[in-house]
């Protein structure tokens, strides 16, 4: 049996066992529980991203002052931050953790949800009477449109709060790829405007959990 096989089994017996609690959408509430199980595996990493968050939080003024003395010499600033943070162990990449170990399940994910290869009639469920193999243009109006604007409405407030939250924790002269990061949120709503639905639950349910995971470590 093939990794993807394997998955589309797992969900069809998760949603075999909410079949009693959901009914017609118990394949989207297996997609759901699915997804918190996995963040649930990975929360060790997201504590350990915050904790270097707020590790390079607590360099800030050193990296200030480091921009001050060595500001004719981007080189050498570049060479003398690089070394402060691997010194006090601050990466500055260290919050995308997450989200690199969550690739795999989301490329097999992918792959199962838009090519329906080992999904057996797993895409023929629906959530409120839309299929979890449909896209959002084919439902614009209607009970099925009310479900993707639920869905866009949920991962377009999750993306603006991690957003807004990002820049104000962005470390001064941290490199460009980390001063970009914030702008990725948004790329999730991206994302699940052309992706199945079956895809984009397991988006904005992710992308809620982090939000509400982050909430809580930074409290």
């Amino acid at each position: 049996m093939s990794l993807f096989s394997s998955f589309g089994s797992l969900l069809t017996t998760m949603a075999d066992g909410l079949d009693p609690l959901f009914g017609a959408s118990a394949a989207a509430a297996a997609i759901v529980l699915f997804t918190l199980c996995v963040r649930a595996v990975l929360h060790p990493l997201a504590r350990a991203a915050v904790r270097g968050e707020k590790a390079r939080a607590a360099l800030a003024p050193k990296v200030a002052e480091l921009g001050r003395t060595h500001r004719d010499d981007p080189e050498r600033m570049r060479r003398a931050m690089a070394e402060l943070r691997t010194r006090e162990g601050a990466s500055p990449l260290a919050g995308c953790l997450p989200t690199l170990a969550q690739l795999p399940v989301f490329f097999v994910m992918y792959h199962v949800f838009v090519t329906g290869s080992g999904a057996g009639d797993l895409l023929d469920h629906t959530l409120a009477g839309v299929p979890l193999g449909a896209h959002w243009g084919g439902a614009l109006s209607g009970g099925p449109g009310l479900v993707y604007l639920g869905l866009f409405a949920l991962i377009a407030a999750v993306a603006t709060w991690t957003y807004l939250r990002a820049r104000k924790v962005t470390v001064p002269g941290a490199p460009g790829v980390a001063r970009a990061l914030p702008l990725l949120s948004f790329g999730t709503l991206v994302t699940a405007a052309v992706v199945p639905l079956a895809a984009a639950l397991y988006l904005a349910t992710s992308t809620t959990w982090t939000a509400v995971e982050r909430a809580l470590l930074h409290r």
